[in-house]
């Protein structure tokens, strides 16, 4: 089968790989109907996070179930399911708590022996306790693909930032970050009841999505400047929640210093600066709190497909170009220039 790799900075390929098969009983093979590229893919694509030549890339996919081993009881073959970017068991104590990601036996699609989410199918380990049912004839919708196919991590990851950060109905929130995430971030706040939604962003195409996901107020500002005028739009008070979705040290100073005192900040950035940022003596002296992670997406999904499939949200809007395999290293061009958002992959 052909899969994309990645060879070093700026080198993604796609190549000829070995067709997946079932290895272990709990094993299902999934033929992958759509993927899409993630912006933290960028950081391996830049040479920021180390991969190995040939390395597999990708972690968000909907599929059909082709094969399954012979202790799967949820799916068999024909079966349309999406995937959240890490696999777990489903049965250790952190799974039945709704944190798949800290799951001991759970993995990151991509990483060094497992299948990328960029390929023409993948080896699901743990499928009980991985994928999601989704409707049979939902894979023949293809309206309804994208707002699928968000849920595998940034609607699921911009709903975690939210919760994170305490959303509630009537709270005024503020997202940093225009991007997928950042912009989920904005369709969840508004899904969680928000009354007003500052969308802090400077692009054009972006913040046109933020205002369609929810967004009543934009700061283009970034820095200091960011900070006084959520502070002038807020009276001088800030928000109950902010979403910090990029990060950088420059990112988590901004979300902290427009954090209402008493308030939360939600953060699912993928971090590229260590704590640096971070102002504990500033958190303590208001009462900020800060909360946040890598997002346990498959927790989150059954919670959120109801309002994909019912039309309430639509995240797919986040998705800007679409490629077949070919264009998947020129998808991770325009994604590393920013003249794509979020590039979806289609089989």
């Amino acid at each position: 089968m052909r899969a994309t790799v990645i060879h070093g900075p700026n080198d993604i390929r796609i190549e000829e790989v070995p067709d997946p098969v079932v290895r272990h009983p709990a094993d299902a093979v999934v033929r992958v109907v759509n993927a899409c590229i993630c912006g933290s893919d960028l950081w391996a694509y830049r040479g920021v996070a180390s991969r190995q030549p040939g390395q597999r890339i990708g972690h968000e996919f909907l599929g059909v179930v082709e094969e399954v081993g012979s202790d799967v009881a949820g799916f068999r073959p024909g079966d349309f399911v999406v995937a959240p970017f890490v696999w777990s068991d489903g049965t250790c104590d952190f799974c039945r708590e709704g944190l798949h990601t800290s799951c001991p036996q759970g993995g990151f699609w991509g990483q060094i022996g497992s299948d990328g989410g960029q390929g023409e199918a993948v080896r699901v380990p743990f499928a009980d306790g991985t994928l999601v049912a989704l409707p049979k004839d939902a894979a023949g919708e293809e309206k309804l693909l994208p707002a699928l196919l968000a849920l595998s991590d940034v609607m699921s990851t911009g709903h975690h930032a939210a919760l994170a950060a305490g959303v509630r109905p009537g709270a005024t929130v503020a997202v940093v970050g225009d991007g997928a995430v950042g912009l989920c971030g904005v369709l969840a706040a508004r899904r969680l009841g928000a009354e007003r939604i500052v969308a802090l962003g400077r692009h054009d195409a972006r913040i046109a999505i933020a205002r369609a996901f929810g967004a009543t107020d934009v700061v283009a500002e970034r820095g200091d400047e960011a900070v006084d005028a959520v502070r002038e739009l807020t009276g001088g008070q800030g928000a109950h929640a902010v979403l910090e979705a990029v990060g950088t040290e420059e990112s988590m100073r901004t979300a902290i210093s427009i954090a209402r005192d008493g308030g939360a900040v939600g953060y699912v950035g993928v971090p590229h600066g260590g704590s640096a940022g971070v102002d504990i003596s500033q958190m303590f002296d208001r009462n900020v709190s800060l909360r946040g992670g890598v997002a346990p997406a498959r927790a989150y999904i059954p919670e959120l497909l109801p309002d994909v499939l019912s039309g309430a949200i639509d995240p797919g809007l986040v998705f800007d170009r679409t490629v077949d395999l070919n264009g998947v290293p020129n998808g991770y061009r325009a994604m590393d220039e920013r003249t794509a958002l979020k590039v979806r992959i289609t089989f």
